[in-house]
């Protein structure tokens, strides 16, 4: 799939309006067509008689729609109004970027579309209501249909208001973001090792290819884009990788025997977007889990407790990723070099999980002591000599920063020893991982 579909889908995906369209459009048209129904008399007199649809005059059906139609546009005002409260407190406490996790969120799609959508029904169905003077047309089925979904609406009401209780809840927020990680990981990494990246010479007399165009690459076809460029034989290094920013003018690719369309084909195989996302950006997805602790370790919050969440949801993260491999970033086509685009390291994911938060729970021994024990976890299932290393270092800096921020003896004596649980050698708990 193209990169710029995949980014429409992706945009309709994450859009708040379009379900609420849709069950708008969707009671519209079942207006209409029970209304029909009615109107072609398809309801039989012993269905009329049995009680189990509405029998009344026209007046009475009137003022039923009436108050089914007065009632739920009110009602979604205020579901609307609860929702805009939700995403106002969750951007002071998490952060701003954590509100597409409101909006995104189909129980609160659902809830204002069923209540829009059975408004304009009732609106639908009441301009076809006739008296004795008028022609004298009730659509009896019609009119049924929208007491069940009156009924409807106040289920969905209880249901929302119980929903938005759980939803504004840190550690609810805490594991929907850690399930972007874990989705994010488990879609870019793989099983087997990643193909090895050409000689360090070999991009050495490459062309430059600049972008026109601005803002943070989103989605990337590296397939499509791998295919084209053996098909032309050549070879293009893309310079940017999903979240990082491209700017007007500047270089976003080598390429190393220039050909005709090279940069139109980067064009096509590219999405841009004002913003990053968590679709193809392994680190962005981390930092949305990371600004949850560090906001929470801020001296106007200071809740060490959700910090300490997110260490342990990142450290989960860390032991799924154990036996898999990130992407390389280097694609071939008949043993020969197609495309190279930076990869996502270890090193790079690791300091963008235990940077921010270890600097920002400087002289909080708890937090610390708690990184060091989610750290040795993580080098208990991790079986790389590399990764280790990698472990082991965030594991030095927790405590170089210990002794210079705690004052205290006794909880530096306990930041300590618990340094000292950290395998320190790779034969220490190290489990080997079969490539």
């Amino acid at each position: 799939m193209s990169a710029r579909l995949r980014k429409l889908f992706n945009d309709l995906a994450e859009t708040f309006w379009l379900l609420p369209g849709l069950l708008v459009l969707a009671g519209i048209g079942g207006a209409l067509g029970l209304v029909m129904l009615d109107r072609r008399g398809l309801v039989g007199a012993g269905l009329l008689d049995s009680g189990w649809l509405y029998d009344g005059g026209a007046t009475g059906a009137r003022t039923l729609l009436g108050a089914v139609a007065s009632s739920t546009i009110g009602v979604a005002g205020t579901v609307f109004s609860i929702t805009i409260a939700a995403l106002s407190l969750a951007a002071g406490q998490m952060g701003p970027r954590l509100l597409r996790n409101f909006t995104r969120d189909r129980s609160n799609q659902v809830t204002l579309g069923a209540f829009l959508g059975t408004f304009c029904y009732a609106l639908v169905v009441l301009r076809s209501v006739r008296t004795e003077s008028e022609g004298a047309f009730i659509p009896h089925l019609a009119l049924s249909v929208s007491i069940l979904l009156a009924f409807l609406c106040v289920g969905l009401l209880v249901f929302f208001v119980g929903h938005m209780a759980g939803r504004i809840n840190v550690d609810t927020v805490i594991e929907l973001v850690a399930d972007d990680v874990r989705e994010t990981v488990g879609r870019l990494a793989r099983p087997e090792p990643a193909p090895p990246p050409p000689p360090p010479g070999f991009w050495r007399d490459a062309t430059p290819v600049t972008d026109p165009r601005r803002g943070y690459l989103q989605h990337l076809d590296e397939t499509g884009l791998a295919d084209w460029a053996a098909a032309k034989g050549t070879a293009i290094r893309l310079l940017v990788r999903p979240g990082d920013h491209v700017f007007p003018g500047a270089p976003i690719a080598l390429v190393t025997r220039p050909v005709a369309g090279v940069a139109a084909a980067i064009r096509r195989a590219t999405a841009l977007g004002p913003q990053r996302t968590s679709t193809d950006d392994l680190e962005y997805a981390v930092r949305q889990l990371v600004e949850v602790a560090v906001r929470a370790l801020s001296p106007g919050i200071n809740d060490p407790h959700t910090a300490i969440s997110v260490l342990d949801r990142l450290a989960t993260a860390l032991c799924e990723l154990a036996p898999l491999h990130l992407p390389g970033g280097t694609q071939w086509r008949e043993e020969r070099v197609a495309l190279a685009v930076p990869p996502f390291d270890y090193d790079g994911l690791a300091d963008a999980m235990f940077h921010l938060i270890r600097q920002s729970a400087a002289g909080n021994a708890a937090v610390l002591i708690h990184l060091l024990g989610t750290l040795a976890a993580v080098l208990s299932v991790e079986g790389d000599p590399e990764r280790r290393a990698t472990l082991r270092r965030h594991a030095g800096l927790v405590l170089e920063d210990a002794e210079r921020s705690i004052a205290n003896p006794a909880d530096l004596g306990d930041l300590r020893r618990q340094h000292l649980a950290v395998p320190r050698r790779d034969e220490d708990a190290a489990p080997r991982r079969d490539d």
